[in-house]
């Protein structure tokens, strides 16, 4: 069974509290899911801008091959925004909830079901495709809802859609809900989940195996309060768990990180790292037994290959490795250490680990070089001197001094920002003497308040094709991307070190 993918990132992903889009953001995040392989795209909600309404336009001239959707109340106002911005399919809504009806709308059951009604004659009067919501449907009468349904399908709605607009439903319940509505209407059912109680996307596949053939999903679970049902966890669950019967998707799974990572960085909401799918941790192993058994079979701890959502597995040097998570680390630089040398480098590492350290690439390979005995194999780069200078009216500056392989560089430069000029000074060196140069740098906050504390990821590569990344935590931005900054230069002087000595051989 084909599943329909209908995001609405842009629109209940973009009422994630702190998150405002640009319409040249939107319309580049517009793409990217058209890309991926969505069927429907909700491109916004016209009426409440005029920002909204030129993303909108945009989208929908841009020739895409998922179909544009705009949400709309039961409004003729709004259905009238919509086609003004070239909209000829709508999502319109209203609330069915007593509690709804009652607190916010002010109306009574009779009075919204007129208003539903209307507003699909309204819309397909000017010849849309209607799909229509009762938005908070889980927590409506029961058969207040099938009543509702039946009528506005009789007006002529072309899909329903039951919302779980605060993520208080059951997977059996809407299960139950889901059933009632195509007996009821015979129409294709779509639900529309959230995640307040961490159910969003077990609901929308209870609800899918139970006749729905769509889901409203976002990327990365974005949206109001807990968010929305996850894109990436319901296509993959979808793809690969054991179900009666098969489901498929049009998504190009490859491209759920490279999405996934997207959207976080336009949008400037954090992954957090043991999310599924798409977590930094998702495919990351630290423990022995957890390494042992990936090297010999990945499926004993990865219920799916990386590689099929665009994701390569990683080994993390911790308290909780195992000589053959060392070894198979070490042996990326084309080291290989006798069993009794990895089991000395382990009990180095957890050392380190239960003084709460996190040993990095860098600093396992000079413990590897300082048990094997091979003194190239140790942090070619060193911070000897840094300061910073900012202020109002003056542009940042920065001077720096690294001691690469036993000789001493300085550097200085300006930036638009401390952190810019930091890593300009360090490249000025860099650049000049190894020829290693900055490709990406990502910055994070992973924690809130007075001592809040930064994550701080860097890509370097030189002209040879190699390439390193480097993370790096901690409570100052400039000191933590610094930091970053010189572990990304070591691992590719090493890499390329290691390279060439292995090619030597």
């Amino acid at each position: 069974m084909k599943v329909r993918i209908f995001d609405t990132t842009l629109r209940d992903g973009e009422q994630t509290p702190g998150v405002a889009l640009t319409p040249d953001q939107k319309l580049a995040i517009a793409q990217k899911l058209d890309e991926l392989g969505v069927d429907a795209i909700e491109a916004g909600f016209p009426i409440i801008s005029e920002g909204e309404r030129q993303a909108i336009k945009s989208i929908t001239s841009a020739g895409m091959r998922a179909d544009i959707c705009g949400l709309a109340r039961t409004e003729r106002k709004d259905i009238d925004a919509a086609v003004a911005v070239g909209l000829n399919y709508i999502h319109t809504f209203i609330a069915t909830s007593d509690i709804h009806l009652q607190y916010k709308l002010k109306i009574t059951r009779e009075q919204a079901l007129a208003k539903a009604v209307d507003a699909v004659q309204y819309a397909k009067g000017l010849g849309l495709k209607v799909e229509f919501s009762a938005e908070d449907a889980t927590r409506t009468d029961r058969e207040f809802l099938k009543k509702v349904f039946k009528a506005v399908t009789e007006a002529g709605a072309d899909r329903l859609d039951i919302p779980d607009t605060v993520g208080y439903s059951t997977p059996e319940y809407i299960a139950a809900i889901t059933r009632d509505t195509i007996d009821a209407t015979h129409l294709p059912v779509s639900v529309h989940c959230h995640n307040d109680f961490g159910l969003a996307v077990a609901n929308a596949i209870s609800a899918i195996q139970a006749g729905a053939q769509c889901a409203h999903v976002t990327i990365n679970g974005i949206g109001e309060r807990a968010g929305n049902a996850s894109l990436e966890e319901l296509v993959m669950g979808l793809q690969c768990l054991q179900f009666d019967k098969k489901y498929e998707t049009n998504i190009n799974t490859k491209l759920l990180y490279e999405t996934s990572r997207f959207i976080s960085k336009t949008v400037g909401v954090h992954v957090q790292p043991n999310k599924a799918i798409v977590g930094e941790n998702a495919f990351g192993h630290e423990s022995g037994i957890h390494t042992h058994g990936v090297l010999n079979n990945p499926l004993t701890y990865e219920p799916i290959s990386p590689e099929l959502v665009g994701r390569t597995r990683w080994f993390q040097v911790g308290k909780h490795a195992g000589a053959h998570g060392i070894s198979s680390m070490l042996e990326e630089y084309g080291i290989q250490p006798s069993k009794e040398q990895a089991h000395e480098i382990l009990d180095k590492v957890k050392k380190l680990g239960d003084l709460g350290k996190h040993v990095t690439d860098v600093e396992l390979l000079s413990i590897a070089g300082e048990v094997m005995q091979q003194p190239g194999l140790k942090r070619m780069v060193h911070l000897i001197g840094f300061s910073v200078s900012t202020g109002i009216g003056n542009m940042p500056y920065a001077f720096v001094k690294l001691n690469i392989e036993g000789k001493d560089f300085i550097g200085t430069d300006y930036g638009v920002g401390p952190v810019d000029a930091s890593i300009n000074a360090i490249q000025k060196i860099t650049g000049e003497i190894s020829k290693v140069r900055i490709k990406d740098y990502r910055l994070e906050s992973i924690s809130g308040g007075s001592e809040a504390l930064c994550e701080v990821t860097i890509k370097v590569e030189d002209p040879y094709g190699n390439q390193a990344s480097a993370k790096s935590v901690g409570e100052d931005i400039v000191i933590t991307s610094v930091q970053a900054m010189i572990d990304g230069i070591n691992r590719i002087m090493l890499k390329k070190i290691l390279k060439q000595k292995n090619l030597g051989q």
